[in-house]
């Protein structure tokens, strides 16, 4: 499916604007999640095989393979219902704030394909946690959909450091009767102070507000933490101090780098670098906390996975689930039914 996609397909999309690219992507996505028979038609093509299929279990949820979509990709929940026909396992829609707003000025998505990378500094554009919750609400909801929904939660940018516990509860008062999971999302660099919410007091701060809440609610939701690569060793032990205190559900690695490797040391570009450059980075530190909670906190990977060698790497360094956005860009829509398919082949190898 993919050489079809990167030899006549990938060609025409790269002509455009990547923003206006992505756009349209999640309009066309959106399109075809309105039509469920034809989803249903896609889903029985691209889903493996019930006597191949390996479902996975994690946080109390099954997913039907290990290949999610990651945040960033739909931010608005218009196009999550037509992920599963294209070999999704699951999908994480947002960043969502609890206030609406435009994100940062364009240009604001930059490709750079030689290197199969992509900077961004979009800003949580979003319409804010009301509106998205009043669109989820016309949707199917946990316990009638093809995958697991994850809703990202993200810090509004108008709200100071010191408001961010209100501002993040705020919104998963709106959007957690909706989710399957939510993340809370403290390491995006492209909100201002955003990546201080990993610091270990204020992470305390607004980790017991939000489990307090949830433990409130008649169903509780697996919350997980998304953090940065940026992180040095000793902060990533102070997270997981104050993750095993409010015994999150699990962990997200990892969001964008700040850091400028080897090409990109020449790129005066600001936002955060995905793709490929991320790949060693991001299984570094999923192998590190696989170790250092002995296995038992359950880990997304995501980070430049490009192939099914990168995203058996995940797993091998400790990851029970994997999440894709910059390798869908160049590998096409139908990359996640590509990737299911080789990692269950390669388990039965």
């Amino acid at each position: 499916m993919g050489s079809y996609y990167e030899n006549l397909v990938r060609p025409l999309l790269f002509r455009q604007d990547a923003e206006l690219a992505h756009e349209r992507a999640v309009r066309a996505m959106s399109l075809l999640g309105a039509i469920s028979p034809l989803c249903r038609a896609l889903e029985a093509w691209t889903r493996l095989p019930a006597a191949q299929a390996r479902p996975i279990e994690a946080f109390g949820l099954k997913f039907p393979n290990a290949i999610g979509l990651a945040a960033g990709f739909d931010k608005n929940a218009r196009a999550w219902p037509a992920a599963a026909a294209f070999g999704f396992g699951h999908v994480e829609i947002g960043t969502v704030t609890a206030l609406a707003q435009p994100g940062n000025p364009p240009p604001r998505m930059l490709r750079y394909p030689a290197q199969e990378a992509v900077i961004n500094r979009m800003g949580f554009n979003n319409e804010g946690a009301a509106a998205v919750a009043a669109r989820l609400a016309t949707q199917p909801g946990p316990g009638a959909r093809r995958i697991p929904l994850g809703v990202n939660l993200g810090k509004s940018k108008v709200t100071d450091l010191d408001g961010a516990t209100e501002d993040y509860l705020a919104s998963f008062k709106l959007l957690a009767d909706w989710a399957d999971y939510l993340v809370l999302n403290v390491s995006s660099p492209n909100t201002p102070g955003l990546r201080e919410l990993q610091d270990e007091a204020r992470l305390r701060e607004l980790l017991g507000a939000v489990t307090a809440a949830n433990r409130a609610r008649a169903r509780r939701v697996p919350i997980l933490l998304k953090i940065a690569p940026d992180l040095t060793w000793p902060q990533i032990d102070a997270v997981l101090g104050v993750v095993a205190e409010f015994a999150l559900d699990g962990v997200i690695a990892t969001n964008t780098t700040l850091a400028r490797p080897g090409f990109f040391a020449g790129v005066n570009e600001a936002g955060g670098l995905s793709g490929a450059p991320l790949r060693r980075r991001s299984t570094e530190i999923i192998h590190y906390l696989s170790r250092a909670t002995g296995g038992r906190l359950p880990i997304i990977g995501v980070g430049g996975i490009a192939d099914p060698e990168s995203a058996a790497e995940k797993m091998d360094a400790g990851a029970v689930l994997v999440q894709v956005y910059t390798g869908m860009i160049y590998r096409g829509p139908f990359f996640a039914a590509d990737l299911a398919r080789a990692l269950v082949d390669r388990q039965k190898r």
